[in-house]
């Protein structure tokens, strides 16, 4: 049985401008073989048990030839495989996608192409420039930039090109940091005047984005001042001077430019990974939590079998909720089993995970986001002496709300149905922005993300002495304060929204300034 290969265009670097397609074939792929410029978020999109393969080039050094990852496209088609090609911007634009689309018919395997964004258009469009515009440019033209610099002669012809470019035209010049002086002179040799506008965008449409503009004789000075370098677009055209309202959508989002360090489990980091980035800031993940089932569900799965005995089930997060989900799917159940007994949920972030796996509403939340909240609240406004209650939880939780319950005479039943681990270790990436200072704010969103980074860290704990953090809540606050740990903020909230919501209060930038 011969496979099929999708070569697909992951777009320019953000996630979420690959197309729907490329998203459909990259959440079926047996395999995934990738590159460089793919940004690494998308892979989290393949199956669980997909191979990931990594043929990219960086800085010089190639993974894998391109000889190689050609007969192993053929190689992995043979064995029957769906597989997924993920290129960098377009396959076609300044790729090798052609040669490969190629070289895979001539061996018999079938291949689609699926386009991708490319970083000439988006780069620019999210630096606030459009390539092209009703009043000053009228055509565009990509140029690639990755020329022999021993080469003799150049195959751009630079008089056409700076012909184009003086009439109202834009070059967009990929890979071209390394021969921007060449570029430059090129240009101005055949009469470009050297006031003409420029811009340099690097790492576009990602959150580490940064980018000058100037006139075109000034542009590599600029560039070395600001330290640009490579992946970039080089801009050369009147619209790099345009400077009109809304253009800079991107850069002027109230926490562009922020360093963040995520400390949460993988399974709950991306609520507060997605919505900060959404807010501009660069994001590290340094998972220092890891969740695990238990290591039998017997007790648990008698007590949700006989959930209708209890009066009251209690969930005090998001994981906790996953667990009774997969639970009743697990003993051939679903939410109409929980009917007939009243449901408490500590916060928004549980109450969303609820509506959204078991298509349930708590009957009671507590105004704060704590147990001991949810224990104390329960006690003054409900009924529940007497009332027997089924508290499904992690291993680490604290004592207070079944103590509280307890003491107002509830039979409380407290099982475990998630544990928390300390992770393997930490991601070299997280290590390396702290160690180098890349990293603006740390966030702890409990008291075990805070006393596992401490233990991760080990001797290295003075890397954060000079970092700012943010702590979801009182109860975290105190850990961190026994840890030793300063403690920069504390969110108004103490969920995720809360977080952010006080992240941006302290270090957002105000609208419409630029970075």
């Amino acid at each position: 049985m011969t496979g099929f290969v999708s070569l697909i265009g992951a777009g320019p670097g953000d996630p979420g401008l690959i197309t729907a397609k490329g998203l459909d074939r990259l959440r079926r792929a047996d395999v995934v073989v990738f590159d460089a410029l793919a940004n690494p978020r998308l892979l989290r999109e393949a199956r669980a048990d997909a191979r990931q393969i990594d043929v990219g080039k960086r800085g010089g050094d190639h993974k894998l030839t391109q000889d190689e990852t050609n007969a192993l496209l053929v190689e992995l088609a043979g064995e029957g495989l769906e597989v997924v090609r993920l290129k960098g911007g377009d396959p076609y634009l300044f790729g090798r996608g052609a040669e490969e689309a190629a070289y895979l018919a001539r061996h018999g395997v079938k291949c689609e192409i699926i386009p991708g964004i490319t970083s000439g258009i988006a780069a620019p469009a999210y630096a606030g420039i459009p390539v092209t515009h009703r009043k000053v440019a009228s055509t565009v033209t990509f140029v690639t930039g990755h020329e022999d610099p021993t080469k003799p002669d150049t195959a751009v012809d630079y008089q056409s090109l700076a012909g184009l470019i003086a009439a109202g035209g834009t070059a967009c010049f990929y890979m071209g940091i390394g021969q921007l002086p060449r570029i430059v002179s090129s240009l101005t040799e055949h009469e470009l005047n050297e006031s003409t506008p420029a811009a340099v965008v690097q790492w576009g449409t990602r959150t580490k984005q940064r980018s000058v503009r100037g006139p075109l004789i000034e542009i590599e000075r600029l560039i070395k001042e600001h330290g640009i370098g490579s992946p970039a677009i080089i801009l050369v055209g009147e619209v790099a001077g345009i400077e009109e309202p809304g253009l800079d959508f991107f850069t002027s989002r109230p926490m562009f430019g922020q360093r963040v360090l995520v400390t949460r489990s993988r399974q709950q980091a991306s609520a507060l990974s997605l919505g900060l980035e959404a807010l501009g800031a660069e994001v590290y993940e340094a998972p220092t939590i890891q969740v695990v089932p238990p290591t039998d569900w017997g007790e648990v799965d008698r007590a949700i079998s006989e959930v209708g005995g209890y009066d009251w089930l209690i969930l005090t997060s998001g994981n906790g909720v996953e667990a009774l989900a997969d639970r009743l799917d697990a003993l051939g159940l679903d939410a109409r089993h929980l009917a007939g007994v009243k449901i408490a949920s500590v916060g928004e972030a549980t109450s969303e995970a609820l509506s959204r796996r078991l298509g349930v509403r708590p009957d009671f939340v507590p105004e704060r986001t704590m147990g001991e909240a949810l224990g104390q609240e329960m006690v003054a406004k409900e009924e529940v002496g007497g009332r027997s209650v089924l508290l499904l939880r992690a291993d680490i939780a604290r004592p207070a709300l079944p103590r509280l319950l307890g003491e107002a005479g509830a039979k409380v039943t407290e099982l475990v149905v998630y544990q928390t681990k300390i992770a393997d270790g930490l991601p070299g990436e997280v290590l390396e922005a702290l160690s180098g200072g890349g990293s603006d704010w740390v966030t702890f969103t409990s008291s075990a993300t805070a006393r596992n980074l401490v233990k991760l860290l080990g001797e290295d704990r003075a890397l954060l002495d000079g970092v700012k953090t943010a702590s979801i809540g009182p109860v975290t606050s105190e850990t961190m304060g026994e840890l030793g740990l300063k403690i920069t903020v504390e969110a108004k909230e103490s969920n995720v929204t809360g977080l952010i919501a006080t992240l941006v209060e302290v270090a957002g930038k105000p609208a419409g300034m630029r970075h």
